[in-house]
């Protein structure tokens, strides 16, 4: 009974390291993450004084949110997900296996934080800021946790709570 509890405990412990990667530095993460691979930061400077970050909406099904008067009902449901499905890789406000969510919103736009929960695998590949931030991460993908967009709204409504 002992040998088959702790084959349980280590294939539970390598497919948390799968699904969310190995472990981070401790430093904070940094403006640089709006960087596009393969520019010189010259170049990436320059390009970010011509182009808004906030403006990118990411890869993925989600293309427009209003935001209104915080929705406490549903940032209670995006808690509850999160603590569920994300605080293995995602500490509040600490970096971690993941970036922090405290602040995202204001370095990301809605869009591109609901696209990164839906579609993580698309947007490693083809958004610019996911493919820096992956290799900032030690190249740790994001999980495909198949919410729905109900539920990554309601996490975002959640992040919104963390904001300063």
């Amino acid at each position: 009974m002992q040998k088959i509890f702790t084959i349980t405990l280590i294939t539970v412990y390598i497919s948390l390291l799968t699904n969310c990667g190995g472990g981070a530095s401790q430093t904070e993460e940094t403006a640089s993450s709006n960087e596009i691979p393969g520019k010189t930061a010259e170049t990436t400077t320059a390009d970010a004084s011509a182009e808004n970050f906030m403006d990118n909406k990411g890869v993925g099904p989600v293309t427009s949110v209003t935001l209104g008067e915080l929705n406490q009902e549903l940032a209670d449901q995006g808690k509850q997900l999160y603590n569920t499905m994300c605080i293995a890789c995602h500490k509040i406000d600490e970096r971690f296996i993941g970036p922090a969510p405290k602040g995202i919103l204001s370095r990301r736009s809605p869009e591109w934080i609901m696209n990164m929960i839906l579609n993580p695998d698309g947007m490693i590949k083809e958004d610019p800021i996911a493919i820096k931030l992956l290799a900032e991460y030690n190249n740790a993908p994001m999980a495909n946790q198949n919410l729905t967009e109900d539920q990554a709204r309601s996490i975002l409504e959640f992040f919104r709570t963390l904001e300063d």
